[in-house]
């Protein structure tokens, strides 16, 4: 009759270990497994005990037995070569896969899915779905740019960047935009409320019942913003809203205004105007980048958070909401931060024109 095994000899830290690594909800249930079955060892069980009590077979407690009296933790959860589950897809299906991905498309479609792949590479639209997570491929997504062709964007960039991470003492900074053609939405019929176990619901079609235009400026430091519902934006409204400006700014700060260079905002009525009032300091965005000007960020909240799911029965119900969003942001401002340098937004500018002219070539 065969000798039972003696007990795995093992250091109190080694243990320690292996005690952690037993009790872990996180660990691969291999790992956990083999660390269960190293302390029985330790403990002096038999090896065929040992393996009746983890589910393992006995040869596999013996081979983990003689790794870890050779090796010691250092090769615990290492899996030898050549063994463990073999790969089902070979190498060059999933090179296929990765290729079509990335430089082909279904026949009439503008891009993949997990199905459409499958049925081209004779695999299941599970195993397509492993490959792609594993390379962070995602063909569903399709993210939108534009690079400026402003022949001074650098240097509108420098100065506009410049007023955002050096703000003068005594002066005020306020990103100024307009949000034009909001349209006043009523839905066709009653949109049922929200509740448990169901979404609200709301009719896809909708009643127009008109527009209006928005000026807004957004306070850089604060996050306070001045703003105003129009029904045109033509450059009377525009030196109504500078008054407006000028009157709500304590008259001994300086202000500078980050905009866009749309018309409106060069006429000479605006420019007459901004002589006699020499404490109005004007930074052009570079065009195609309204990304630049922090209004738009509370732009998008405005649309998000009052707009996109709102009903509205008028125009003046639209200002209503849009004014009652002004009045709780000004009540609680919270500010946007800029953090990007006038040396990282060049060179990604710069490695954006070098994908595309290899495109293009």
């Amino acid at each position: 009759m065969r000798a039972p095994s003696p007990a795995l000899e093992m250091s109190a830290a080694q243990r320690e270990v292996l005690e952690v690594l037993s009790k872990s909800a996180t660990a691969p249930h291999r790992e956990v497994v083999q660390a269960r079955a190293l302390l029985l060892a330790g403990d002096g069980l038999a090896n065929t005990a040992i393996a009746a009590r983890v589910g393992v077979s006995p040869a596999s407690v013996t081979a983990w037995r003689q790794r870890f009296a050779t090796e010691g933790l250092a090769k615990l959860c290492e899996v030898r070569e050549g063994r463990g589950r073999k790969a089902s897809i070979p190498a060059e299906k999933i090179d296929e896969i990765v290729r079509l991905t990335q430089h082909k498309k279904p026949a009439g479609q503008t891009h993949w899915s997990c199905r459409t792949m499958a049925k081209v590479a004779g695999v299941s639209p599970a195993t397509v779905q492993r490959i792609w997570s594993a390379r962070d491929l995602k063909p569903h997504l399709v993210h939108t740019f534009k690079l400026s062709n402003d022949k001074r964007f650098e240097e509108n960039l420098v100065d506009v960047v410049g007023v955002y991470l050096n703000t003068q003492d005594k002066a005020v900074v306020l990103c100024m935009d307009e949000k034009s053609q909001i349209q006043a939405l009523d839905r066709t019929q009653p949109s049922l409320p929200l509740k448990k176990g169901r979404a609200g619901i709301m009719t896809h079609d909708y009643k127009h019942h008109g527009t209006t235009t928005l000026l807004a400026a957004l306070n850089v430091l604060t996050g306070e913003v001045i703003g105003q519902c129009i029904p045109k934006h033509r450059n009377g409204e525009f030196l109504k809203f500078l008054r407006t400006i000028d009157r709500q700014v304590p008259k001994d700060l300086q202000i500078h205004m980050i905009l866009d260079s749309y018309g409106t905002h060069n006429h000479d009525n605006v420019k007459a105007w901004l002589e006699k009032h020499p404490r109005f300091h004007l930074h052009f965005i570079p065009t195609s980048s309204s990304w630049l000007n922090m209004v738009e960020r509370w732009f998008r909240e405005l649309t998000d958070k009052a707009i996109r799911r709102g009903v509205f029965k008028s125009v003046p119900d639209l200002i209503a909401a849009i004014e009652a969003f002004l009045e709780a942001n000004n009540n609680d401002p919270k500010p946007f931060v800029w953090t990007a340098t006038t040396e990282e937004i060049p060179a990604k500018v710069r490695r954006g024109r070098v994908a595309l002219k290899t495109i293009a070539s």
